[in-house]
């Protein structure tokens, strides 16, 4: 259900006057970075890339494999379970996937400038692959 939202989502700001021209990446955390996942299968001609936090890219299942936009993986160093689960996802993926582990982190990242270390990742992810985008249109 989460999926399907998400894909509304992006069609609708794939259609809308403000925001058609602009790329668009989504940000999943838990286990909306199937959704991510998912949604950008569904709009490969409309997502640029994905970003998750702490997720959970395993329960985006058969559509691992078919996943083409650049992926970034955000793992606490102390959600060891959830590195394993993403490594595993990586593995299945063929689009460009990097994993990264933010050190002292937990699943939800509640730990002091954990947070910040994610947006500037985030951040800088997004930068690299909606400029590129943008400059192709």
């Amino acid at each position: 259900m989460l999926a399907r939202r998400l894909v509304a989502a992006v069609d609708w700001l794939s259609h809308a006057a403000d925001t058609t021209h602009l790329p668009l990446g989504c940000f999943g955390a838990s286990t909306g970075a199937a959704s991510a996942l998912i949604a950008a299968v569904e709009r490969p001609e409309v997502v640029t890339a994905v970003v998750s936090r702490g997720g959970r890219p395993d329960l985006a299942g058969p559509s691992l494999a078919l996943v083409h936009v650049p992926t970034l993986l955000l793992v606490g160093g102390n959600d060891a379970p959830v590195i394993e689960l993403n490594r595993r996802a990586m593995a299945q993926m063929r689009a460009e996937v990097r994993l990264e582990i933010v050190p002292g982190a937990t699943h939800l990242f509640e730990e002091p400038g954990t947070l910040d270390v994610v947006a500037a990742r985030a951040a800088a992810w997004f930068g690299r692959f909606t400029s590129r985008a943008e400059t192709a249109a």
